[in-house]
């Protein structure tokens, strides 16, 4: 598949789920009236990115990421409910200090639909993640014409529930950053995650 059919097909995953946000927010208003529980939990992660540059330099990052979880088994349907694993959307801002090639940052906000591997309730949750954002970097490079960008990634991470409503959470993320053929050159950068953090469940 070519560069600018994946953008596209980025940006087409992008409007659906900034959609889907609308719906699940007022799904969560809804929900207040009636004594129901969306929002399912806040998770605080950071680690280190790290991915290579045509320049022959390496794009080394320390991201910070807040997720907000909704539970999607209570905002799409009953036929949903017997998923025995977590099913969730999160709204993710971030924001990334790059400190290789040179002193700059990343900001911007991902759309993430989480899938739990393992039933609910057990103390280890492994899961797995897609995701399409928008993203502003101040980085030069000759990959991206534009500072303005979309973003999307996979991801693969486990919560071990040490207490209660608190877990520890290890993930593994790849992410690919492009602009959707808006200015060329829009060859992409690649980058790999490290992360970990505390996920606390509501």
């Amino acid at each position: 598949m070519t560069n600018r059919k994946s953008d596209w097909i980025a940006l087409f995953v992008l409007l659906i789920l900034f959609f889907h946000a609308d719906v699940v927010f007022s799904e969560d208003i809804k929900s207040r009236e009636e004594g129901k529980k969306y929002l399912s939990g806040v998770e605080i992660l950071t680690g280190n990115g790290f991915g290579s540059l045509r320049s022959n330099q390496n794009y080394l990052l320390y991201p910070l990421f807040i997720n907000f979880n909704f539970d999607l088994k209570n905002s799409i349907g009953r036929k949903f409910n017997k998923y025995p694993g977590l099913l969730q959307f999160a709204l993710e801002p971030f924001y990334s200090y790059a400190w290789s090639p040179d002193t700059n940052m990343e900001i911007g906000n991902n759309f993430v639909i989480k899938a739990g591997i393992l039933p609910q309730g057990m103390k280890f949750q492994p899961y797995i993640k897609l995701s399409a954002g928008l993203i502003y970097i101040t980085q030069d490079t000759r990959e991206q014409s534009t500072h303005f960008n979309f973003n999307e990634y996979a991801g693969l991470g486990a919560h071990y529930f040490f207490k209660k409503g608190v877990a520890f959470t290890l993930e593994y993320r790849y992410r690919h950053i492009s602009n959707a053929g808006i200015k060329h050159p829009n060859t992409g950068i690649n980058t790999n995650f490290n992360i970990c953090g505390v996920s606390f469940l509501f």
